[in-house]
């Protein structure tokens, strides 16, 4: 009886200390870490930057997802599409598929397509994916929902079958520490049409995106993630719209765009996140499910830099990379792949997007467009004729540091497409153009450019004027050739095996002729395969207010852009590397000249709001919208007096 209230206190105490513990809001039912990229562009090295340091690299990649994992042992790696298409090492992709491969050791779960795992068209895809699918390594599952092959495809059954070879599906389970994630991949719109080669059809986004989401909530999924090459514009595009439309996915890893996001965009409770392109940040999110809701607990991107170490075996595996690339891609020309070219004082970096202005490295590309074409006239004894060389904005990938430029850093500038020889890098066409149809492809820089920022043009052989102010479609003011007279002591021949290089000119101009351009006569323009397709485009996308028909020397119309190729003595295509490479070289000791350092002057861009600058030399475009003003200025002026009138006969009666 003497220990009864201890035991009635004892007890009281237990009660009160349930009853407490009952009164704690409940723990969350999971957490869960993202760790992603995109885009990644076969950055397998560090570039340097800029500021005279290093971004990307895959060996430093390693390390940070090492760091990240230690932290979240449990965290997903996954990639937003465009992994491949950047670097030499892309020359390894339908027979090594390096990349796959590399994002296997370094530990992804889970990627997606982009537009440029199709640069080898869609049959390139297929080889690939054979490459590696028996290989037994580790290897990222691949998701793809609503992107297919066309049914005319002549290629589907193969392709098809690469495809489920490997396992790429519609969608995918991941269980992590108790956690069921749901994974699909998207292709946007604007990644499809920027893979024209692919042979692939695109099924609405918002449709696959909901079917995904459907089948996924069914299989138990917990928390469900989109990669979508799709990407963000100025905080909405594609991705943005796709989470607006469609309820239930919980992250959208973000693509294509090249956006990099210092927070998410969250819309209709969808996270959307991007780390920005060629492995300079590794993206982190981490979110917290309780009950219905979703909360983010963390978001955070690491930088990719000179101050993370290099992981040994994955800075091994890139060695192991970098020297078959020597022995098969490079051996042909007869470089390799360290090989310094040429000295650079000055840097020179692609332009800034959607800004109507020079470009040095533009300019320097065009030029080395116009020397290769005019040397390759030489070696097979033809005289140069009247050229323009043309690059545009879109395919200048990558920037040119301060100090000794390597093949492998030229290579990274043109790095984009396939030619008909079925190995990387898009090659030179010459195509012929009217007088009048080069004025108009001037158009399409000075009109089209604030739209579509990758058709900005950059010219060698031309030097042009435009008021951005002016009627669209008639905004050039002034045009006119230019030729550039080379001299003709032999040059040190590029590459230590011959091979491709071997046209014995030097590329120092000593005199400068201008002409008029006559709008009847016929010029030769030489430019990269992707943009000399586009140019046939150029009728279509402007409504029949301009013209561009590629034609052949004899006049006839282009039927077959291979017919077009530029090729040396051999009967070797001119890749537009190539081009820049032998340029660079053929500058000699001195290296780039200063000249480079900013933009020449060959186009100036004027933003005058001048009454007479803006109509002076109007074309029909122009003339018809001025009529139309002062049709419709002659009408409220006869309304107005008439108006006026009539309320004055009424005040006299």
């Amino acid at each position: 009886m003497k220990k009864l209230p201890s035991l009635l206190l004892a007890l009281l105490l237990i009660v009160l200390c349930v009853s407490g513990v009952e009164a704690l809001p409940p723990s969350s039912d999971f957490e869960a870490t993202i760790l992603f990229t995109h885009d990644l562009h076969s950055h397998f090295l560090p570039q340097r930057t800029e500021d005279g340091g290093e971004s990307g690299g895959y060996a430093r990649l390693k390390t940070a997802i090492d760091r990240e994992r230690a932290r979240h042992p449990n965290a997903l790696l996954v990639d937003g599409g465009d992994f491949s298409i950047g670097s030499l090492i892309q020359t390894l992709y339908t027979t090594q598929a390096a990349e796959l491969r590399t994002m296997g050791a370094l530990g992804y779960d889970a990627a997606t397509l982009g537009n440029h795992e199709f640069d080898h068209t869609g049959a390139g895809l297929a080889r690939m994916l054979n490459a590696v699918a028996d290989s037994g390594e580790r290897l990222p599952a691949l998701v793809e929902a609503n992107y297919a092959p066309a049914p005319d495809n002549p290629d589907r059954d193969v392709i098809l079958a690469a495809m489920d070879n490997y396992g790429v599906a519609e969608t995918l389970l991941f269980d992590r520490d108790g956690v069921t994630y749901g994974l699909f991949g998207l292709m946007g719109v604007d990644s499809h049409d920027c893979a024209p080669t692919s042979g692939f059809v695109l099924e609405n986004m918002a449709q696959a995106a909901q079917r995904c989401v459907e089948a996924l909530e069914a299989q138990g999924a917990e928390l469900i993630l989109c990669l979508s090459h799709s990407g963000t514009e100025s905080g909405e595009g594609e991705d943005y719209a796709l989470a607006k439309a469609v309820d239930g996915i919980d992250v959208i890893i973000s693509g294509h765009t090249h956006t990099t996001l210092a927070e998410p965009i969250v819309v209709n409770d969808t996270y959307i996140v991007s780390a920005g392109p060629y492995c300079r940040n590794l993206g982190s999110i981490t979110l917290e499910k309780d009950g219905d809701a979703l909360r983010l607990t963390d978001y955070h991107l690491t930088p990719i830099d000179e101050t993370l170490p290099h992981d040994p075996d994955t800075a091994a595996l890139v060695e192991g990379w970098k020297a078959q690339v020597g022995e098969t891609y490079l051996k042909r020309y007869g470089l390799t792949y360290d090989q310094v070219l040429a000295h650079s004082d000055f840097s020179l970096a692609p332009p800034r997007s959607g800004i109507q202005e020079g470009n040095a490295l533009g300019e320097l590309v065009s030029d080395a467009f116009l020397y290769a074409a005019n040397a390759a006239d030489r070696a097979a004894g033809r005289e140069p004729q009247v050229t323009v060389a043309v690059t545009a904005d879109g395919v200048l990938r990558a920037p040119l540091a301060a100090g000794d430029i390597t093949v492998s850093q030229v290579f990274d500038v043109l790095s984009m497409g396939v030619g008909s020889d079925d190995t990387s890098g898009f090659p030179l066409v010459a195509v012929y153009l009217t007088g009048a149809e080069l004025r108009d492809a001037l158009e399409v820089d000075a009109s089209v450019t604030p739209i579509m920022p990758a058709a900005q043009l950059y010219c060698a052989g031309i030097q042009y004027s435009f008021n951005t102010h002016r009627m669209f479609f008639n905004r050039v003011t002034d045009a006119q050739l230019y030729e550039e007279t080379l001299r003709t002591e032999p040059a040190a021949t590029i590459g230590s095996g011959g091979g491709q290089g071997e046209y014995g000119y030097t590329a120092a101009h000593v005199d400068t002729v201008f002409s008029e351009i006559d709008d009847n006569q016929l010029y030769r323009v030489v430019t990269g395969m992707y943009s000399a397709q586009m140019l046939g485009t150029v009728k279509g996308k402007s409504m029949g207010l301009l013209s561009l028909e590629p034609k052949m020397a004899d006049g006839t119309p282009v039927t077959d852009f291979n017919n077009c190729i530029l090729r040396d003595g051999a009967g070797n295509e001119i890749k537009e590397w190539y081009a820049l490479a032998m340029y660079l070289q053929a500058l000699g000791p001195d290296g780039i000249p200063a000249r480079y350092s900013a933009p020449d002057g060959r186009k100036t861009v004027s933003r005058s709001w001048n009454p007479v600058e803006l109509v002076k030399s109007p074309n029909w475009i122009t003339l018809l919208v001025l009529a139309a003003i002062l049709l419709l200025t002659i009408a409220v002026v006869s309304i107005v007096r008439f108006t006026i009138l009539r309320k004055c006969r009424r005040k006299q009666i």
